[in-house]
């Protein structure tokens, strides 16, 4: 595999799961009555299992190439997964004194991804 097929998979990937976050995202929080952040918190939680599910499917029934593993799952899945937007709503919560919805997004998002990951490699692994 050359360096632009690995470079323009890259792009490629990081673009589309970028346009899925939003569009996801946005639509699972305009779902919601709340302000909590269940967008980012759902998106989170399915890439999380995809990471889990793909890395371990790969790694372990499938050979693909490692570039194809890395536009999936840096591409995609690093573009799809919001954890930064996770951090910064979480301090929001901080910052306005909110410690019971900053802690519930804290060990309720690490805690649910975790879990996601998991089932997603069991998953795999029963295929």
């Amino acid at each position: 595999m050359t360096v632009w097929y690995k470079l323009s998979g890259l792009l490629i990937a990081g673009a589309l799961g970028t346009l899925s976050r939003y569009g996801l995202a946005g639509l699972v929080q305009r779902m919601t009555p709340s302000t909590y952040p269940w967008g980012t918190f759902t998106v989170n939680a399915i890439g999380c299992f995809f990471f889990g599910f793909i890395w371990t499917l790969t790694a372990e029934r499938l050979i693909v190439s490692s570039e194809t593993r890395l536009i999936i799952l840096t591409g995609f899945l690093g573009s799809f997964t919001t954890l930064s937007t996770f951090i910064f709503e979480t301090e929001q919560f901080i910052e306005s004194s909110q410690w019971l919805l900053a802690g519930a997004n804290i060990l309720g998002g690490i805690l649910t991804g975790l879990m996601a990951y998991i089932l997603g490699a069991s998953l795999a692994r029963l295929l």
